[in-house]
């Protein structure tokens, strides 16, 4: 799984941090910051997909592999 996170829209919320601490931190004011370059691990999938389900302002995309069509999806 790969991820890209849109620090432009994120309202900081911080539930993102919650379910997935390895992927996600906040800032001084509560904003998300992407941990890593976005390939998130299988073990850590779980909390990233609650996370990018929940985040109300979805900031957060799974990016697609390239040969696949539609190569973004957000949720």
């Amino acid at each position: 799984m790969k991820i890209k996170l849109d620090r432009t829209i994120c309202d900081g919320f911080g539930q993102c941090a919650i379910y997935a601490p390895e992927t996600f931190s906040l800032d001084d004011w509560g904003y998300v910051s992407l941990i890593g370059a976005g390939n998130i691990a299988s073990e850590h999938e779980v909390g990233v997909r609650r996370a990018l389900l929940d985040c109300p302002v979805h900031a957060i995309t799974e990016l697609k592999p390239v040969d696949e069509p539609h190569a973004e999806r957000n949720h």
